[in-house]
Order: structure tokens, then sequence, then C-alpha cells
């Protein structure tokens, strides 16, 4: 907010100078001082991880604080979104995480019969992970696991190799089974495993909130479990998140490259749930716009945000009203 409020000082009084029609050159020279003050008084607080970032899709999206909020579909209502038998699929979104978790974090992006998580880099359990030729780097990593149908067995995870990625930046990233095999996207790199899998369609075994859930658990959840068989905590995602599509096909062909999205989602009879988090700043409802009517409610202060488009021509008194919002 005191960010906000030095931009709306900036353009206070550099606005009224920088709209004389006529200046004269003396008046240019005599103000220049004064524009070069307030530039740096405004530019230096500003970087470009405290703006709200615009989403790659246009519109709004999910904040999330990784504190204890979340966006969640009730499970004693809605149930699981995926049912008996589901072997082809697409979970998809775009995430944007702006806080590096803990060493002892799991940070959820997304639960339920598929679950999306973000870790360190330097992550107890990976720590000496190496990154293969061709993959991409960053500090922090996505791990995607399924709750697996198995006959003959009560409960069974399937666990995929952590991805390195970058905080501080949209990543569209995408888990999908179909085809006899199974693939992990994120943005135009793309994992490729042998044989589809399906979903199980019982996950109270698991011992975690069987709810579908954006950004984490109601609080922290201990595990215990990886090759050292450290404790390690389920987590809450910091950042935000838009354009999450559910889908019962494989939408991506990996014979063709180029994966990354370029406009919102689009909603079409394979569509389980499609939300693009575009109502009003602040909201705490966010519709399914696949007509499904798996709306999501927001938790603790999980809300939209989006970036503040300010028009040169705007008054004062309307770029001061979206600033209070």
């Amino acid at each position: 907010m005191k960010k906000h409020i030095l931009l709306l000082i900036f353009l206070t009084v550099v606005g009224p100078f920088a709209y004389q029609r006529k200046p004269t050159k003396m008046k240019n020279l005599r103000n220049l001082p004064i524009f070069t003050c307030l530039f740096l008084l405004v530019l230096i607080p500003l970087s470009a991880e405290s703006l709200p970032p615009p989403s790659p899709a246009g519109g709004n999206y999910l904040a999330l604080d990784g504190v204890d909020d979340r966006a969640i579909l009730d499970f004693e209502t809605f149930g699981l979104l995926m049912p008996k038998d589901t072997d082809e699929f697409t979970f998809e979104a775009w995430i944007y995480p702006t806080t590096q978790p803990n060493r002892d974090i799991h940070a959820m992006v997304l639960s339920q019969q598929v679950w999306v998580d973000v870790l360190s880099r330097d992550h107890e359990e990976f720590e000496n992970l190496k990154t293969p030729p061709g993959e991409p780097e960053g500090d922090l990593m996505l791990r995607v696991g399924a709750h697996l149908a198995e006959p003959g067995v009560d409960h069974s995870i399937m666990w995929f190799r952590p991805i390195k990625f970058s905080p501080n930046q949209w990543n569209h990233i995408a888990f999908q089974s179909g085809d006899t095999r199974k693939i992990i996207i994120i943005n135009d790199f793309v994992r490729i495993y042998p044989r589809q899998i399906t979903l199980a369609d019982d996950i109270s075994r698991a011992g975690l909130p069987q709810d579908f859930i954006l950004g984490g658990f109601r609080e922290k959840i201990e595990f215990h479990g990886g090759q050292f068989q450290d404790t390690h905590f389920w987590g809450h995602f910091a950042g935000y998140i838009d354009e999450v599509r559910i889908s019962k096909v494989a939408r991506y062909n990996i014979a063709k490259r180029n994966f990354t999205p370029q406009k919102k989602f689009k909603n079409d009879a394979k569509t389980v749930a499609l939300w693009h988090f575009d109502e009003l700043r602040g909201a705490r409802k966010f519709l399914d716009t696949s007509g499904n009517a798996y709306h999501l409610i927001g938790k603790n202060g999980a809300k939209t945000d989006g970036a503040l488009a300010v028009e040169a021509a705007g008054k004062l008194a309307t770029i001061w009203g979206r600033l209070k919002r």
C-alpha cells in the first residue's frame, strides 16, 4: 500500500506539469530536478516483484499469501471431480510463485486425486538433484503426484521426479494421462512417462483432506516419507494462480511444440471445471465457467487480484478510487 501511495504522490505532483500544453524551455529546465527526484523516489521502491503482474490470459487471478488462505470445493457437497475409471485427463494452470518455501515444506498448489506442489531447490529430499540436459533451471521445483486405482491395492500413490523452474514469473503447468502415456509440462518443456494411469475414485485412505483445494490445506500437515524418511509438511502456496482447467481428455499433442497457451482456456464438452478468476478484485467466490457449477470459495483471505491499469488521461479521483479497492 505504501508503494501505491508513493505512486499516487508522483501522479499528483508531476501530472500538472506533464500535461501543460505549451511549457516554455525555461520552465522545463526549472522543473527537471523536481521530475528527477520524484521519479527516483517512486522508482526505487517499486521493484518488479512488488507490483502485481498482469495475467497471462488477461483479467484477474487468484492471490494467495502462503500463510493459511486457500480456495476450496467442499468434498461433502461436490465429491471427487473425476469419476471411477478415469484414465484420460489433463490438470493445468498458470502459477506465479512469489516466495520460496522452507526446506521442509511442500507448498500445495492443487490437491485432490491429483496434486501439484512447489518445493525449494534446496529441499531436504532433493537438494542434490541434478538437472538432466535439456531440462529447465530455476530456484524452485514443481512436483506432481496422483492417487491411483490399482487392482488388489487399497491405496496407491505415484510420485514424479520434480522439475526445476523459476519464481516471480508466470509458468504454465500441465499434467495429463492418455494415449498409453503421461506427461508433465512446464512452459514449453515436456517430460514423458510410459503407460497411462487410472485415477483412484476413493482417496479416503490417503489421510489428507478430500476437498478439492487450491493453495493449501486448512493448516500445515505433517507427513513422513521420502528416501531419507525425514519429516516434511504440506504447506501453503504463496503467489498467484490463474486459468485452472480440469479436463477428461489429454489436451496436448506432444508431437507438437509451443505448448504455452496464448489466451484464455476454452470450455468444451471435455471440460470438467474451468476457473478464470476474472471476478472483480477482492472477490471471494470464484465461478466455474464449465457449466458444472464447481464454484470455488476463498478461505482466510484468498481473493482475486490483478495488475492495476492506470490510463495516462485518467482523472485523479478515478486513480485514487482504484488504489483504495
